[in-house]
């Protein structure tokens, strides 16, 4: 049996992660803001150097994997945070726990990632550049000028739409980009992104409220029906298991098939010279 880190563990998708994880006889360090092993803010620097203290020193300095589902969604009010917790707070705890992962010779890291990053045409593609070059306080600057200037229709509904999109679709990013790199593939360490859909969460209902009928959801929802934080705990437990040990780099959709509907013919794509 093994030792995982889950972030967003008190609730969610990360509530169903952890209890998966624990089910399957595994040790779980639970990390939110609430209600778990690890009391910490992902969106802050010092949260994030708190977070990845603890985790090491319950793990004592070596882990099997990381389950990086923390995240806020585009009902908050302040773009800049939705920045700091969807990417920068992933990025900073899995580049701080990468060496516990190596140490394990088989570490695994799976991170939440959206299907709006490639289905919801507001993505602000200077923000997933300043995300990706690591400038912190230049993208949180950014996402706060940019949700300034959205149309009042569009921040009445989700506030932080654009930033959510832009953010998500950077991880994806830095996923395929960080997995490949001797750091992480020479030492064995796999890293994977989950894109889910629309999954009942206490997240999506802040955006969506109560009221949800698939077939008039904003986006296409071919099965006729939503996920349930199980559907995408299921897929964290697959890209956690030792058996998965020639998958990285990949960005998984769980969203009902939301994104083939919309994008039918856009993977894969083939290679321009």
């Amino acid at each position: 049996m093994g030792t995982y880190a889950v972030t967003g563990s008190a609730s969610g998708m990360g509530a169903a992660s952890a209890a998966l994880l624990t089910e399957a006889g595994h040790t779980v360090i639970g990390v939110d803001l609430r209600d778990a092993d690890v009391i910490a803010d992902l969106g802050t620097a010092e949260g994030r150097a708190s977070a990845v203290e603890e985790i090491l020193g319950a793990c004592g300095g070596t882990l099997d994997g990381v389950a990086a589902v923390a995240g806020v969604g585009a009902s908050m009010k302040d773009a800049a945070t939705v920045v700091s917790v969807n990417h920068f707070g992933p990025v900073a705890l899995l580049e701080g726990l990468r060496p516990a992962l190596a140490r394990s010779e088989a570490g695994h890291a799976v991170v939440i990632s959206s299907n709006s990053a490639s289905t919801v045409p507001l993505v602000d593609d200077a923000l997933v550049e300043l995300c990706l070059k690591g400038d912190e306080e230049s993208a949180r600057r950014h996402a706060r000028e940019a949700q300034a200037a959205m149309p009042a229709e569009v921040t009445a509904f989700a506030p932080s739409i654009s930033a959510y999109a832009s953010s998500k679709l950077a991880l994806a990013h830095w996923v395929r980009r960080t997995a490949v790199t001797p750091e992480w593939g020479r030492e064995g360490v796999l890293l994977n992104a989950i894109a889910p859909g629309a999954v009942v969460t206490p997240l999506m209902l802040s955006s969506t409220g109560e009221d949800l009928d698939p077939d008039s959801f904003h986006t296409p929802m071919p099965l006729g029906t939503f996920g349930k934080p199980e559907d995408i705990a299921f897929w964290v437990h697959q890209f956690l298991r030792p058996e998965a040990r020639f998958t990285t780099g990949s960005i998984l959709y769980v969203d009902g098939g939301t994104d083939a509907a919309m994008r039918p013919d856009a993977q894969p794509s083939a290679m321009t010279l």
